[in-house]
């Protein structure tokens, strides 16, 4: 049975949410109806049967995450891994190669990012080539990056377009074979001077590698006040 590492992004300070309900900490610390955002990112993953994680921290707050987790799961393998400079998700992806057996699988999600059922059920891991994008359709894709398909194939991939070309967002989870971590080390810097994912997804979609699955039950990206107030709603 081939191994599958879930990898957290939880290094942004999240300085939107700075003070929402006297938040002192950064977003993934924010108490959600009495759990940290990561907590529950953690337990969420761990329902859907993860057991390995790598969880990418920020210097200012890593001590404080790991007490959280460790205070809040025994039964599971978790590492920390401090991602030296913000310089972007797929630089924060890329910490976590040295902690993961080069034969595994790497799902990736963002610590922000919650959905009503797994998105991964029913996905055949052990013959999984390539990359897997998670997309959701949405009535304001402008707010998102956007897959652009042709006969049902992706074709390209837009962040954030002013001029409407799909409806299918792309949500914070990933599924990646190992070699992502090479293909990561040959991404330069965008013109905000970060490693994007969009650009590691590109790579995969040249080669003709670039998979999508459609998310039938809800998804919440909680970086607004609005959205985490919607999050705890649904749960």
């Amino acid at each position: 049975m081939i191994n599958n590492y879930a990898v957290i992004a939880a290094g942004g300070l999240g300085t939107r949410l700075k003070d929402y309900k006297d938040n002192n900490h950064t977003k993934v610390l924010i108490d959600i109806d009495g759990i940290s955002m990561i907590s529950l990112q953690v337990k969420q993953l761990k329902s859907w049967g993860f057991i390995n994680f790598i969880i990418i921290t920020n210097s200012e707050y890593n001590d404080m995450i790991q007490t959280d987790i460790q205070s809040n799961f025994d039964d599971i393998h978790v590492e920390f891994v401090i991602q030296a400079s913000p310089l972007g998700i797929a630089d924060a992806l890329s910490y976590a190669g040295e902690k993961i057996p080069h034969d595994s699988l790497v799902t990736f999600v963002l610590g922000d990012n919650f959905f009503g059922e797994n998105p991964l059920k029913g996905l055949d891991f052990e013959n999984s080539k390539g990359a897997n994008l998670f997309v959701k359709e949405v009535k304001n894709p402008e707010e998102f990056g956007v897959i652009e398909l042709h006969e049902n194939k992706i074709i390209n991939l837009h962040e954030k377009p002013k001029v409407y070309i799909s409806s299918l967002a792309i949500v914070g989870l990933y599924v990646y074979e190992y070699n992502c971590f090479e293909y990561i080390k040959l991404l330069k810097p965008s013109n905000r001077g970060e490693l994007e994912i969009t650009d590691l997804n590109k790579i995969y979609m040249n080669n003709k590698q670039l998979n999508f699955h459609t998310i039938k039950s809800w998804w919440i990206d909680a970086g607004t006040e609005e959205r985490i107030e919607e999050l705890k709603n649904l749960i």
